[in-house]
């Protein structure tokens, strides 16, 4: 309660200026971690650090929605404040905006597994691009604002009052004095040497006069900066991100550094695309570097709790029966691919030909990364569509998106649909995953995972 009145005892100007100083730091540790969280290269070094970090975010996000709910009661006296003021105006309502779409977008990703995936998907899009823009936007803010520059403009401000003002003429001699002092008469110039000193004096007066200051200039100089700092890498997000055709997964299969001979004939339906194309773009995650494999020396295995272990060369698991699935994939930090055509070997199909045993009771998937691992119980991988893929939208999937082989359980989220999958074992008790040991939930169910 004391804290409350010594806020309110505080003058307009200083709380103003309070809010406006822990906005700044706010935003900028936002953005730290903002960045940090989206950088998949680093996810695996992160490991559950990068759980700590997300619930960070959350809570600097969480005050500054509590500093916009503090200002809120002194937005009308400060619009009236700069009513005269056009560019601050300007300024207050696009930065409001800013942090008003933040605040929107970023707790329905906190909340995601309570929200449609399609709206999930959305904030997404509306939080990156706000992020775009208004990150290179505060960065400008503060350069232009500093106090170097403010003091910068005093004194040229301070130069300009105290410079002379132009000579002006002087007034013309009355008939009667200049009859009086005819000797006084400068001799006239010639008609040139007059034409190219007020030529000359006009440049000078220009030059004087010219509205580029000195910190307008290093404004402009910030600006450019950061549009070519900035600029390329936004180019990309947006071509991207507004593309929802697929044309990045074909992107991928151009750079595909697999070496998978012969490549896997389509089934009709896959061949068809019978889900009409991936709709959204892939992002690429990963906890280590993105692997490489060639047919002369991949495998796949089948193991542990099972009554017919088995191994497979590239063309004898090309050789298993396949099938077509059309079904959405859904990552759990809020990104969705709708409609993916994959093609593949249902698990179950896999596990009814090895022979589960009785006292099976989970199924582990070993990444061929040498690193990633995952488990579903044994009800969970009898689920219909679960499939060993080999295939996306009629094509083989690249291995930045896990390919020649991933696992794809639909109805969790993608941290269980291992990537590179290269082996299946059977085992009696429960296995914890990479992500679920570093705090993701064991059961990903899509609108229901906490992580």
């Amino acid at each position: 309660m004391d804290g409350k009145r010594s806020w309110l005892k505080q003058s307009f100007g200083k709380r103003l200026t309070a809010i406006h100083s822990w906005n700044a730091w706010i935003l900028l540790a936002l953005t730290v971690t903002g960045i940090v969280l989206s950088i998949g290269a680093i996810r695996g070094e992160l490991g559950g650090f990068r759980v700590t970090l997300k619930q960070l975010h959350i809570y600097l996000g969480l005050a500054s929605i509590l500093l916009m709910l503090l200002y809120a009661p002194m937005l009308r006296k400060h619009w009236r404040q700069i009513r005269a003021r056009r560019g601050q105006r300007a300024n207050l309502v696009f930065v409001l905006a800013l942090l008003a779409g933040w605040a929107a977008s970023g707790i329905i990703l906190w909340q995601f597994r309570h929200m449609p995936p399609g709206l999930n998907n959305a904030a997404l899009l509306v939080h990156d691009l706000l992020t775009w823009v208004g990150v290179p936007y505060a960065v400008y803010h503060a350069i232009s604002r500093s106090r170097w520059l403010k003091r910068q403009a005093r004194l040229e401000r301070a130069a300009a009052a105290n410079r002379p003002r132009a000579a002006q003429p002087a007034p013309a001699a009355e008939p009667a004095a200049a009859a009086v002092q005819p000797a006084a008469a400068p001799t006239p110039a010639a008609p040139e040497e007059a034409a190219e000193r007020t030529a000359a004096q006009a440049l000078i007066a220009a030059l004087k006069q010219s509205p580029i200051t000195r910190g307008s200039f290093l404004r402009l100089v910030a600006g450019g900066l950061l549009v070519i700092a900035v600029g390329p890498a936004f180019y990309r997000w947006v071509k991207g991100a507004f593309d929802t055709g697929g044309s990045q997964t074909a992107e991928y299969l151009a750079s595909d550094g697999n070496k998978m001979l012969p490549p896997p004939s389509p089934l009709p339906d896959s061949a068809a695309v019978v889900g009409g194309g991936a709709q959204g773009n892939f992002r690429i995650y990963t906890v280590t570097e993105i692997p490489v494999f060639s047919s002369d020396t991949w495998q796949f295995a089948i193991s542990g709790l099972v009554e017919r272990p088995a191994t497979w060369t590239w063309e004898q698991f090309l050789a298993l029966k396949r099938t077509v699935q059309v079904s959405d994939f859904h990552c759990v930090t809020g990104w969705s691919v709708y409609h993916c055509t994959w093609e593949g070997i249902p698990l179950k199909q896999l596990l009814a030909a090895a022979g589960v045993k009785p006292g099976a009771k989970f199924v582990k998937f070993y990444s061929g990364d040498k690193v990633y691992t995952d488990a579903l119980s044994l009800d969970q991988a009898g689920m219909d569509d679960i499939l060993v893929a080999i295939m996306l939208d009629g094509k083989p999937i690249p291995n930045q998106l896990g390919g020649p082989v991933r696992l794809i359980v639909p109805k969790m989220y993608a941290y269980k649909s291992v990537k590179w999958l290269q082996a299946i074992e059977l085992i009696d008790k429960e296995h914890i995953g990479y992500w679920e040991v570093r705090g993701y939930d064991n059961d990903a169910w899509v609108g229901k995972s906490n992580m």
